[in-house]
């Protein structure tokens, strides 16, 4: 029989981060009945498996109003379909109504999921081992695991308490220029971060896009949670507020509508000139990207998706107050537990303004081992933090996540986190 040396195997194979988030998954299965405060999943009441049937008509009515006959319509759906997708209108005016965001449809590829979205902007844009790209520290995994995967460094920017500092931003760019690397374009998320809950204020925001502009970088904004706010108050994403079209947007369906259809899709709107002088979108350029990694996504997955879009009158906002609604009143339950639970002065945490997701500071290790008592011994799942850094940190605090719990079961899961931490003080 074959037997290979781990070593010899591509270094994402043997990634710690990788290994840690395995880890996680592994525990949860060992111990199902323990409350998990680690899962960053949407909560499963809100599907119904004859909701895709439904959209799926839907689509199928709208493709018909359309003027599409029944030949077309098999064919938009059963065969291989356009490689950067079918939807690219209907997002198109979704990102509109919901966001002030206004691109051609040809601007936007559809993806299979948000996480093929980052691997194809990295590809496409680090074209040599002196690329590099900037990401916000801490970080989610997704990003820096398909940089790793790809071979692509990454470069942190520490986030503060209210997000990235764009002089910071510009220091770290030009730290990276003088040692005679590329700082080619910066990962944030704009809206209640994966995994610390910070959003951008609105002068970083504008701060950002001038050091973009100054420093010669792309920006990637990713925004999975931006509809999942504590209050009705829209902030703007960098998108929307991108005058030079710095901004590379990264979109995902799987909090707002069903994560098993995997699919996102990236707003690549930047014009490129060839040195012939022919010019055409980046979205365009990237289509070659895709076309070796998945041929195309999904058209049946895309068609339950535009019959949501179709059925919302494009927009995800109106379709989703009632999610908004639960998922607010999760976040509020989280803090409001926090504070009944926690009133040790050595520990604190953080109010995010929405999204799934709060940082605990513990006076306590908070790593693998303390995880592994917390749900044999007290019942109750949560992430370490360091999981998210990429040089070392995070090493006293735990990301809590409310949005796969009820209100109750949120409660009792900070009780049993309360619980573990006295007791490992004591």
């Amino acid at each position: 029989m074959v037997e290979l040396a781990r070593e010899a195997l591509h270094t994402s194979v043997t990634d710690p981060v990788a290994a840690s988030m395995n880890f996680l998954n592994e525990i949860a299965g060992r111990f199902p009945d323990a409350i998990s405060l680690a899962a960053g999943r949407p909560f499963d009441e809100f599907y119904a498996v004859s909701d895709v049937e439904r959209y799926l008509t839907a689509y199928i009515g709208h493709l018909r109003a359309q003027g599409l006959d029944e030949s077309r319509i098999r064919t938009a759906i059963l065969q291989y379909g356009r490689t950067n997708g079918q939807l690219g209108e209907m997002i198109a005016r979704m990102l509109e109504i919901d966001e002030d965001i206004r691109v051609p449809a040809d601007g936007i590829m559809v993806t299979a999921g948000c996480q093929e979205a980052m691997v194809i902007a990295l590809r496409g844009l680090c074209a040599s081992a002196d690329d590099v790209v900037l990401a916000v520290d801490p970080c989610y995994v997704g990003f820096t695991g398909a940089a790793r995967v790809l071979g692509i460094t990454v470069v942190g920017v520490p986030e503060t308490a209210q997000g990235l500092d764009p002089q910071t931003v510009a220091r770290v760019a030009r730290e990276v220029r003088a040692s005679g690397r590329r700082p080619r374009a910066l990962y944030v998320v704009s809206n209640f971060a994966n995994p610390s809950g910070v959003s951008l204020r609105e002068q970083a925001r504008r701060g950002l896009l001038a050091v973009a502009a100054q420093e010669d970088l792309l920006i990637l904004e990713d925004d999975p949670y931006g509809l999942f706010g504590l209050d009705d108050r829209h902030t703007l994403t960098l998108k929307a507020m991108d005058t030079d079209q710095r901004v590379i947007y990264l979109g995902s369906f799987a909090k707002s509508v069903f994560p098993g259809a995997r699919v996102g899709f990236l707003v690549a709107d930047q014009t490129v000139v060839s040195t012939a002088g022919h010019r055409s979108l980046l979205a365009d350029e990237l289509s070659t990207v895709k076309s070796m990694v998945t041929v195309n996504t999904s058209p049946i997955a895309q068609a339950v998706i535009g019959g949501v879009l179709a059925s919302c009158d494009f927009s995800l906002r109106k379709a989703n107050q009632e999610k908004i609604a639960f998922y607010r009143r999760n976040l509020q339950s989280l803090l409001a537990a926090l504070e009944r639970h926690f009133a040790d002065p050595a520990i604190s945490w953080n109010s995010p303004s929405g999204g799934f997701f709060a940082v605990l500071d513990v006076p306590v290790r908070a790593d693998e081992k303390l995880l592994e008592v917390s749900a044999r011994d007290y019942g109750v799942l949560w992430t370490p933090m360091s999981f998210f850094y990429l040089d070392g940190g995070g090493s006293h605090a735990i990301r809590l996540s409310c949005s796969a719990l009820t209100p109750v079961q949120v409660d009792e899961g900070v009780r049993r986190v309360a619980a573990l931490i006295a007791d490992a003080r004591s």
